[in-house]
Parts: C-alpha cells; structure tokens; sequence
C-alpha cells in the first residue's frame, strides 16, 4: 500500500533522518515511537507530501487517499456540527451551502425575487444530485450516532462542545471521506479517560490501516499491530503491541551484546596470536595469514545503549504526620453546577493516589481547593497539621513561565547562591546541554518547557506532590523517569492524570469522582478496572433481576384479574 525506502532528511539545523525504511499493508495499524525530536512528525508530513525528503522516495500508487489527524482539531466554532461534517465534501458542501442561503433567501423575498430563487434552487438541486448530495447526507446522519452524537445535536454549534467532542467532529469527517490510509498524530492528547476508551474502541472497529503517533504506551497497547521505532534516525520496525516491541527490543539488545562480546573475544585471541608470532622466523608466515584475516572479518557493533533521558530524584522533605490532607462535608459549585456533594476523604502519608472523572468533573479544582487556591462553598479542605510541605505543579505549569528569561535565569532565580555549574548539573539531568542553556524559554517546545517546569519543581523539597497532569508534553522515556522518581518517593503524592500506564506505574489508591462523591480503591490502576468490570456486572445482574421480578409481578396481577 505504502513503503518508505531510505528516507533521509537535513534540515539546515542537522539531519532529523538518516534511513527510514518500513511500509503499511492493508489492516496494519502502526505505532510510530521515539523521543521528542526523532522525526515521527516529519515522517507523517513526509508521507502526506507536505514536506519533501532530502533522500529517498515514498512509494504509493496515485490513488492512493490518505487522511490525516493532526494535533489540532480543525473545527469552526460557528458552524453547527452538521454543517462541520458537510465540509468534508468539498463542492458538495459548497453546493449545499447555497442551497441552504436560496432558502434562507426565500423566506423574505418579493415575488420577483422568488422567481429567481426558484430557478436557481432548481439548478443547484440538480447540480446538489449530480454530486450524490442525498446519498452524501444519509452518509453524515449515519455516522453521527457512530461517533456518539445523538440526532439532535447536528443543529448544535461546534463552539457547544469539549475538546473531546471536537476530536470527534475532525474524526468523523475524515471518514466520511472514506480514506485508504489514516494518520493520526497524538489523538488522545487532552482527551479524558472516558473519551480515550471510546477512541480505542472505534477505531479498533475500522478496517482502514493507520499509523498511529502517540506517547500513550496503554493506547499504542491496545490498538496497534506494529510498531516502528525512530532512534537516532534510523528506523526498526517490531511485531506486535508497545508491549511485545519493549520485549523484542531487550531481545535483540541482549543477543547482539552476546554476538559482539563471543566475536570481541576471539579477535582478542587471533590479535594476541598476531602480536606474539609476527617476528618469529618460523610462524611469521602463520600470524600474516591470521592479521589478514582479521582484516576480512565484518565486525558486529555493539548494541546502542538508551538514548539520553530524563533522570532525577525528588529532593527528600521532612517527615509529616499520618494525616496529610483531610476533607470533610465538601460541596463546592460554580453557578449551577455541583462538583462536590458532601465529599469525605482522608489522605495519608505514603499515599499515591490517583484521581479519575471524565473532564469536568473537578479534577483540576479539586487540586487548587487542596493547595487553599479557592475557598470550597461548604465543608473544608485542609492539610495535616504535623509539618506538610505541599508541592504543586499544574496543568499550565509550563506556560507559567517567565518566556523572556532563558533557560539557566529560570533556575537561577529559584537558587540565586548556586554557582553555575551547579546549575548546569541540574539542567543536564533534564537534558539541558550546551549552548540550550542560554535559550530563552520563549524559544523553547512544550516538551522542553514541561521538563524545566519540573526542575524548578526539584528545587522545593516537599512531603506532599501535587501533580496536574505532569506528563503533557513529555515523551516515553521522560514519562518513564518521572514514573520511576514518584514510585522512588517516600512522601504523599496525588496524581490527576488521563495517562493510563503512567497511573498504573505510581498509583496505589485510585479516587473516582463520581456523582459528587469520593469513590475510593484501594490498590492500583488495574484493580480499579476489575472492580468496576465487578460493579457494572452486578449492576446488570441486579436489573435482570429487577426486570423478572416485575414480569412476574405483572404475571401474578393479571392472573389474579382473571379470577376476579
């Protein structure tokens, strides 16, 4: 269907790719893995024909229809949804765009106008058949319901709807363009946790191959065939899921040091041979022969060790006392809606707790009720009274940054009596090197903005982490650093997060929000999802019940009429 063959890259700055090769078959679905900066963008862009290789071709037949998902949801706030979906068809939309204004036109006008409009409604109808207009109507009323739209709101303005709805809407009219191939760079970013699952299922219902860019490794999991890794340029491609690539990768990683460690091993004993025999009047001849063979050999190299990653401890903090945030009776609103109903929950030390509730629900205030950022409408939020140091970090972290100051100022200011070189140590282990130092954080991305928001974070010894969505922008092996940091911390942290692997690696208490009510698990992320599997298979068990009981209830008055 599609193959990449020897695509190299050099933008004026450096090479982003040096020899990318792999294909896409008919039912693959790809992940395409590596750090920010390795160049799975670009591959997309590539692909698309957006931009041009240095080297290489791509080769696709010419039909070939290719959609692509970009970061950005492409949606105009003033159209309805309905009208949002008939953009995906190009004249057709035009064409039904004029005929909505001819009858719009219609309503007001003069009896010599309305001949006119007539005609020209007559025109743009037969024009609107040509195109297979109805049929392409009957195709976006179909797939409304698909991506969970109820009937009544295609006449809703897009401007009514969340990020994930939004997501959604560009994704539904992709498909409605029926592609061959489908590309979808980072679709969960900013999406809830319910949204996620939803996206998960969808599209494992499609037969449309795809290529997936994407740093949630729970997402690459579930849904992909294959995945190809981008490291250093080059390009490795891996059956199986995230899962089964890691596997394979430590794999092939130990089997090639093995290869090169027996190989080292004996050119270490042909040289040695070389070296000791190559003056000897009678086996002079017998060591030339052997040098000459040393110079034939293929050396095997040695396996790359990781690329370079995020690494860090969190400072150590005093110890607190048992009790490290207690709220009791909490209610809290904004106009009318309630997002906390009379909500209990004790908070200890050494807890981890991660909460869970679709975007909404309150995550994010509850964290700013906790930090004393907002007052609650009734009831109280307060930390242990035994020496709790609260460290935050929120959702805009990264954006609260000062961007005129440079990289090593923002470090500076938090400890004005470090001497550089401590400083530079610092950024070092969030790879901050060399002239990027100097940098001003205007001119940074996001990924690098998240980790220098996490260094000043470092700075502040705490016994109680705060973490709004800390793993925005980073990639899996900061994700992984991070995960390692928190799992190694001996304080109270509480994670919001719509990252399922990164709550399953540092949660050990799961909080639901729930009907304006804390719901709490205690243990991890997947016993979380067994008990829910649990709730919701008692749950239906209890209706079924509920049901035949009623049936038989109205069996037993009917028949008890009859006798009457």
């Amino acid at each position: 269907m599609l193959r990449l063959e020897h695509i190299n890259k050099t933008y004026p700055t450096g090479e982003v790719l040096k020899d990318i090769n792999w294909e896409v078959k008919s039912g693959d679905r790809i992940g395409l893995v590596g750090v920010n900066g390795a160049g799975k963008s670009t591959q997309l862009k590539i692909i698309t024909g957006e931009i041009e290789p240095t080297a290489g071709e791509v080769i696709r037949p010419s039909s070939l229809h290719i959609a692509y998902l970009n970061q950005e949801f492409e949606v105009d706030p003033t159209r309805t949804v309905k009208e949002e979906l008939w953009r995906a068809f190009g004249e057709a939309n035009t064409v039904n765009e004029a005929l909505s204004q001819v009858h719009r036109e219609m309503e007001t006008a003069t009896p010599e106008e309305l001949d006119k409009l007539i005609n020209k409604m007559d025109r743009l109808q037969r024009q609107f058949e040509a195109l297979d207009g109805y049929n392409l109507e009957a195709q976006i009323d179909k797939i409304l319901p698909e991506t969970g739209f109820e009937l009544g709101d295609s006449d809703r303005l897009v401007s009514s709807f969340s990020g994930g709805w939004k997501m959604r809407m560009s994704l539904g009219k992709i498909l409605l363009q029926k592609p061959d191939l489908l590309l979808l760079d980072e679709p969960t970013n900013h999406l809830d946790l319910e949204t996620i699952e939803w996206l998960e299922n969808y599209l494992k219902g499609l037969t449309t191959p795809m290529v997936i860019v994407s740093h949630d490794r729970e997402f690459l999991d579930r849904l992909c065939t294959q995945i190809v890794e981008t490291e250093r340029g080059v390009s490795a491609t891996y059956l199986g899921n995230y899962s089964a690539y890691l596997q394979q990768k430590a794999e092939n990683q130990s089997a090639q040091l093995s290869a090169y460690e027996r190989q080292q091993k004996e050119l270490d004993k042909q040289q040695a041979f070389v070296d000791r025999f190559r003056a000897s009047a009678t086996r002079s001849t017998q060591a030339k022969s052997r040098e000459k063979q040393l110079e034939k050999v293929e050396r095997i190299d040695a396996p790359v060790s990781g690329v370079r990653t995020l690494h860090f401890r969190f400072p150590p903090a005093p110890r607190s006392g048992r009790e490290v945030v207690i709220i009791k009776d909490l209610t809290h609103s904004y106009d009318e809606k309630i997002l906390f109903l009379g909500a209990n929950l004790l908070i200890e030390r050494g807890d981890r707790i991660a909460f869970i509730a679709p975007n909404g629900a309150g995550k994010s205030t509850l964290l700013r009720l906790i930090m004393g950022m907002e007052k609650p409408t009734e009831g109280t939020v307060t930390l242990g009274e035994h020496n709790v140091i609260a460290g935050y970090f929120e959702q805009n972290q990264a954006e609260a940054l000062d961007l005129k100051r440079t990289v090593m100022e923002t470090i500076h200011d938090e400890v004005p009596d470090w001497k550089n070189e401590e400083v530079r140590t610092l950024l070092g282990k969030f790879l901050f090197s060399g002239d990027t130092v100097f940098k001003p954080v205007g001119a940074l991305s996001g990924g690098e903005k998240a980790r220098l928001a996490l260094a000043k974070m470092l700075l502040r010894p705490a016994n109680l982490l705060i973490l709004d969505e800390p793993t925005n922008h980073l990639d899996i092996p900061a994700k992984e650093m991070l995960e390692e940091a928190i799992q190694n911390y001996d304080g109270a942290a509480i994670v919001v997060s719509h990252d399922r692997y990164f709550i399953s690696q540092v949660a050990n208490k799961i909080v639901e929000i729930r009907d304006g009510e804390f719901r709490i698990y205690l243990g991890d992320y997947h016993y979380y999802l067994d008990k829910i599997a649990e709730e919701k298979e008692q749950a239906l068990l209890e209706a079924q019940a509920a049901e035949k009981a009623a049936k038989k209830a109205a069996k037993a008055a009917k028949a008890t009429a009859k006798k009457k």
